[in-house]
């Protein structure tokens, strides 16, 4: 278990990575050295009043911080055994239940959220309880026993069942609204050129995760649930051409 401090010094490193801002930026606002912002962070060593400077920075408040390091990740599994993923395959309800305790959800903003009574949103949590996927506390607190970012299995119950119905469901959106993104572009690559695009296409992945997980500390009421997929592989556009003739 990691302690408070390291959490709010976890906290403070994902905003500034996630808001692109440096060290040496930092450390220029804050009239510092590089060396001395470095120095502070690595000896956890904040005064309160740099804290408040630092999150005046970051356009954020003490409070907001100290909700967002109180989601820093500890070490936790992110894959699941096949019997809890299957018992979560086999329950569509139960599934969606936890996929938002996961995304931040309180039980009771669930339970208002989709509608469900008191007695329907302890059996749900009862159920995640008996899986070992979190421990119910007092007043139907929840702590997660797996990770957040959980990696489901390739070949698991959960993909099986669900992976193609939602890449289906995903894609019959038409993608007007301003929210909305979609393109198709095509192109021949080099070899190296195709690398350069698997790597930034990484980092797009690895920036919508750190974003999601800044954004744990924030209320369910002001979030929307935004998915990303991202295809890139090799592909020729030759549906319209004829396949050559066999002699």
């Amino acid at each position: 278990m990691i302690n408070q401090t390291s959490q709010l010094i976890a906290a403070l490193k994902l905003c500034l990575k996630v808001k692109g801002i440096s060290y040496r930026q930092l450390a220029q606002q804050l009239e510092l050295s590089e060396a001395s912002v470095k120095r502070i962070f690595a000896q956890q060593n904040f005064t309160l009043s740099r804290l408040e400077q630092i999150c005046r920075i970051l356009d954020t408040n003490l409070y907001e911080l100290a909700k967002m390091s109180a989601f820093a990740k500890e070490s936790l599994p992110r894959q699941l055994s096949k019997t809890q993923e299957q018992a979560l395959a086999d329950d569509p309800t139960l599934l969606t239940y936890f996929y938002l305790l996961l995304n931040g959800w309180q039980a009771a903003d669930i339970n208002s959220r989709y509608q469900l009574d008191n007695l329907k949103g302890i059996r749900l949590l009862a159920a995640l309880d008996r899986l070992k996927l979190i421990e119910l506390q007092p007043h139907n607190k929840v702590r997660l026993l797996v990770s957040r970012d959980i990696q489901w299995r390739p070949d698991g119950p959960v993909r099986r069942r669900y992976e193609q119905q939602v890449k289906m469901t995903f894609m019959a959106d038409s993608f007007t609204a301003p929210e909305h993104w979609l393109r198709l572009e095509t192109a021949e690559l080099s070899g190296a050129s195709i690398s350069i695009l698997q790597r930034r296409l990484n980092q797009l992945s690895e920036q919508f995760a750190e974003l999601a997980e800044l954004d744990l500390a924030t209320d369910p009421a002001d979030k929307k649930g935004m998915g990303l997929m991202v295809a890139f592989r090799p592909w020729v556009f030759d549906m319209v051409l004829a396949p050559p003739a066999s002699n």
